[in-house]
């Protein structure tokens, strides 16, 4: 059995738990993963710096951050914090809804829970597949540039 545990930790913005919860458990599937836990947390911007600072030593806010707590072969525990802030603010740039953006963000930090890396420019480009596929079943075009 695969559980996703998602906490609303900021006011400003409502997210659609169902979609969250449909997107993990799509990359989940897809991976071959069947039983364990995925946690996400919705977070603000200066939510996501704090933990940015004390778990990455990055000193600013971030779009998502994602934690392989154990990992074998059929099994997942995991963690993600998205913010949705940073969603919100880049998703004017790239010219399409928050909500696709943060979406993403939720994608993007599972696809690494389940071994996606995005260090170097071939897994980066099989990465991108990856969040573009899992889009689609959501009817989203993925934005890789920003609009005009």
């Amino acid at each position: 059995m695969f559980s996703v545990l998602i906490t609303n930790e900021q006011s400003n913005y409502e997210v659609a738990a169902d979609r969250i919860e449909l997107a993990v458990k799509q990359v989940i599937e897809e991976a071959g993963i069947v039983t364990g836990d995925v946690s996400v947390a919705v977070v603000d911007d200066p939510t996501i710096q704090e933990l940015n600072i004390q778990y990455l030593n990055h000193d600013y806010p971030t779009d998502v951050i994602s934690f392989v707590l154990e990992h074998a072969e059929e099994h997942l525990e995991g963690e993600i914090i998205v913010s949705v802030d940073t969603a919100v603010e880049l998703a004017k740039d790239y010219g399409w809804d928050w909500q696709n953006e943060f979406l993403l963000y939720v994608i993007h930090g599972c696809l690494h829970l389940v071994g996606y890396d995005d260090k170097n420019p071939e897994a980066k480009v099989a990465m991108q597949e990856a969040e573009r596929r899992h889009l689609k079943m959501f009817d989203i075009e993925h934005r890789m540039e920003p609009a005009e």
